[in-house]
């Protein structure tokens, strides 16, 4: 019966949205009475698709093996947070996860534009009902959630054992909203070239959009590398992953588009560019979900794929694409700004240079990650780039857009004289060869990480410098200077959420440098009694147990660990064996502090235990990343606040 009626959801919601596309284009060629059938649409795919899900996970939950997906995906034994987290488990699962994501957010769209942008409401209902009726024709022709198991086994083969972590209850949940949410603003982008209203309102109104959209794509990177840093059992965080670069190219580009509305919103310059980001956002969204579930590339990140998902989605990313820059030709005179670039010094220069660089940082990544696929198609061999590639191509890209992000807010529209780069520069540039010399002086010598604690210390001069002379000039009229600054704070949440970010952005790389420039490992076998040692860390090994669970069997050995001589606590890595999967899976211990990680992998045991094999590492600053997700966030949702003059506005 579940079966039935969530395949029967799927597929009268994709007849629904068809229907709907029709009514749109309709409403688009002057017929209102068809717009509001439009609207429906919307509504009644988002319920339908919003049936299938509660479907699918009420199957989940209730063990219906009945089902393949829940067969694959979940087990009697599964504990319930990761039977419900089991709908993104896999293919078929996530798909119908990003197309509820999908109709939801088309929903609200309607729900509140439908009236104050009627002109564009036509094309913009099209492109999102285009979009999701592509996601329910893979649900329903090629690859369905509900797709019955016949005769269904008493159990299922339970989770993949790695997705049973927190993270992955989070993590691709957080990166679906940053895809789908650029598909907002894409549509509205869609909805301007189309109509010809080309000005900032589309902007405008798909601000927010943008802002959570970046904010959901960069949370769900940064859970990513949690989960790859406490489940994968290798140290690192970051691999470049083909999966992982996925992810990061609508960031990079969808990064350059949301500076670059700036300028557009200031100037009515860059209006190609920013229509050409968010159309490359949003086809770099769906190359992503391609990577991901089509097959061609291996990644411990990535769905077993069939041939038919690949060549569908490479057929609607060309559609895309061919269509969209097709739209941008036809209204290229329109397109054209009223204002114009009348110096290479200045903030206007400042932001085009941010968008060619985060674009070259785009393409670097995009060649990386595809060029296996590209020798093999080529020379018929398949070879690979790894790490240095990435790093020695992406690091001078990273040095120009850290000067970007401290010049940037304080270089002069139209034209920065040398008085002003002087007034508002010579001061952080002290500041950063004034860090630079007290970090060397304390003994660290590598290039790259001197580099950028130099440019982070550039960074924050230049916010602290901006805040003071914004203080400076309310002082007068607010009356001292913590009045000045809250005032100063509450009338522009964007300028300065954008600080924070930027704050939160130095943290994290300052975190990246210490991390991978001065980490130290060890890889010792001990019996029980004995120790190891690793800087001013001493473990020693007190004992080995094994503990039967309901899905697994964990093997875990106790390290109680010793600072320079001093007790501070056990640590207990395990290594968990689940018996249905025939799959071993590492679970790190790790004692973090502000300073650093001591963290410690269990990688065998001797069969009676007498004696392991670990892996300890010290990762300095690596907690770092996780307190600058927190500090992105609050920067985010300070920059979402309405200013207190637009609201008096």
């Amino acid at each position: 019966m579940i079966a039935t009626l969530g395949a029967a959801s799927l597929w009268l919601a994709f007849a629904i949205a068809l229907a709907g596309i029709v009514a749109a284009v309709l409403a688009h060629r002057g017929r209102p009475g068809a717009l509001p059938l439009a609207r429906g649409a919307v509504l009644a795919d988002f319920a339908l698709v919003t049936l299938a899900v509660a479907l699918m996970e009420w199957a989940l939950v209730r063990s219906d093996f009945t089902i393949e997906y829940v067969a694959r995906n979940s087990s009697i034994a599964t504990p319930w947070m990761y039977k419900v987290s089991g709908l993104w488990g896999s293919l078929e699962g996530s798909l119908l996860l990003w197309a509820w994501m999908l109709a939801a957010c088309s929903a609200v769209v309607v729900a509140l534009y439908a009236r104050r942008h009627v002109d564009l409401m036509p094309t913009v209902v099209a492109v999102l009902l285009g979009v999701s009726s592509f996601f329910l024709f893979l649900m329903t022709v090629i690859a369905s959630p509900f797709a019955r198991l016949a005769p269904a086994p008493l159990d299922g083969r339970g989770l993949n054992p790695l997705l049973e972590n927190p993270g992955m209850a989070f993590h691709p949940p957080m990166l679906y909203l940053g895809y789908v949410g650029f598909t907002v603003p894409f549509a509205f982008a869609i909805g301007a070239l189309v109509t010809g209203r080309l000005g900032a309102e589309w902007i405008a109104t798909t601000r927010r959009w943008t802002v959570v959209a970046w904010w959901a794509l960069s949370a769900g990177i940064l859970l990513g590398s949690w989960w790859a840093y406490r489940v994968l059992g290798w140290g690192g965080y970051w691999a470049w992953d083909p999966v992982e670069n996925a992810s990061l190219l609508p960031w990079l580009t969808g990064t350059a588009f949301l500076h670059s509305v700036m300028i557009q919103e200031r100037r009515e310059m860059l209006k190609v560019w920013n229509i050409s980001l968010v159309i490359l956002t949003f086809a770099l969204t769906l190359f992503g979900t391609f990577l991901t579930r089509s097959g061609i590339i291996q990644s411990v990140h990535a769905f077993a794929g069939a041939p038919a998902i690949g060549t569908t989605f490479l057929a609607f990313i060309a559609v895309v694409l061919l269509g969209s820059f097709a739209l941008v030709a036809a209204r290229s005179e329109r397109l054209g700004g009223a204002g114009q670039l009348e110096s290479l010094v200045s903030r206007e220069s400042a932001f085009v240079l941010n968008n060619v660089v985060l674009l070259a940082a785009t393409f670097s990544v995009l060649f990386g990650t595809l060029y296996p696929v590209i020798s093999e198609m080529v020379r018929g061999v398949k070879a690979s780039v790894g790490a240095p590639y990435f790093n020695f191509v992406n690091f001078p890209i990273l040095i120009v857009i850290f000067v970007l992000m401290g010049v940037g807010p304080l270089i002069a529209w139209r034209r920065a004289s040398l008085d002003h780069l002087r007034r508002n520069f010579l001061v952080p540039a002290l500041g950063a060869a004034v860090t630079v010399a007290i970090v060397a002086a304390a003994g660290v010598r590598t290039g790259y990480v001197l580099v950028i604690a130099g440019l982070s210390a550039f960074v924050v001069a230049t916010m602290i410098h901006d805040l003071a002379r914004g203080i400076g000039a309310r002082r007068a009229t607010d009356g001292g200077r913590v009045p000045a600054l809250g005032q100063l704070l509450v009338r522009n949440h964007r300028r300065y959420g954008g600080f924070v970010i930027h704050l939160g952005v130095v943290v994290l790389f300052l975190g990246i440098a210490g991390s991978s420039g001065y980490g130290t490992q060890t890889e010792e076998t001990v019996a029980v009694g004995e120790s190891l040692s690793i800087g001013r860390y001493q473990l020693a090994l007190d004992g080995v147990r094994q503990t039967p669970d309901a899905t697994h069997v964990a093997v875990a050995a106790t390290f109680s660990v010793r600072n320079s001589d001093t007790p501070i606590g056990q640590l207990v890595p395990a290594k968990l064996f689940y018996p249905a999967q025939q799959q071993p899976v590492a679970r790190v211990a790790i004692r973090s502090t502000w300073r650093e990680d001591l963290y410690v992998i269990l990688t065998d045991v001797a069969g009676d235990g007498s004696r392991v094999t670990v892996k300890a590492m010290v990762n300095p600053l690596l907690s770092w990343l996780w307190v600058a997700g927190f500090i992105i966030t609050a920067g985010t949702v300070w920059a979402l606040l309405p200013d207190r003059r637009a609201r008096r506005g």
